[in-house]
């Protein structure tokens, strides 16, 4: 259904935050998003997010590109349909993305990782934030780079040569990019 291609790039924090984090403008896009004030790793935060870039010194990026095959993206597909080409291709490869920069943590000391995509510890609908309670996963719950203004469309542009494409209406794109990195 799908093959992938990797891209790694690596930016100093200052040059990152200069170029590609405009936190004001992802933080009216995050307010469209469901997941706002909803779970831990997005926003609203209770900490500076531009002191939170610069903890640190170096952003090692990881990009994968999920390539659908012609037959994949010929296909008319229901929104069900769709949602399971989304879980079978997208979450995979989300979770080989964690593993390895989880064990990336563990290897350069005082680094954190920035997941693609928001937090799915707990399951959608299931994050205690909404009820004020403590995230159940702290050791394991990441920040996207869009939850911290980072600007991942530029990001993969500049950096990987490569543009976001969208899914239309019962279409699958060409491919999906996922963009997450380790901060140190």
């Amino acid at each position: 259904m799908y093959t992938t291609k990797r891209y790694t790039a690596s930016i100093s924090i200052d040059e990152y935050l200069e170029n590609y984090v405009d936190i004001p403008t992802f933080l009216e896009c995050c307010k469209a998003c469901p997941n706002y004030n909803q779970i831990w790793s997005c926003p609203t935060y209770d900490f500076d997010v531009e002191s939170y870039w610069k903890q640190y010194h170096t952003f090692d990026l990881i990009g994968v590109q999920m390539i659908f095959d012609e037959e994949s993206r010929l296909k008319e597909y229901t929104a069900e349909e769709l949602n399971k080409v989304i879980k079978a291709s997208i979450l995979p490869e989300k979770q080989k993305l964690t593993d390895e920069l989880f064990k990336k943590e563990k290897e350069v000391p005082n680094s954190i990782s920035l997941s693609a995509g928001s937090c799915i510890m707990c399951g959608k609908g299931n994050c205690t934030k909404p009820e004020g309670k403590p995230c159940r996963h702290p050791e394991k719950m990441r920040y996207s780079i869009e939850s911290l203004g980072g600007n991942v469309g530029k990001t993969i542009h500049d950096l990987f040569h490569v543009d976001l494409e969208w899914m239309e209406e019962g279409k699958l794109p060409t491919y999906f990019v996922l963009v997450c990195g380790l901060l140190s």
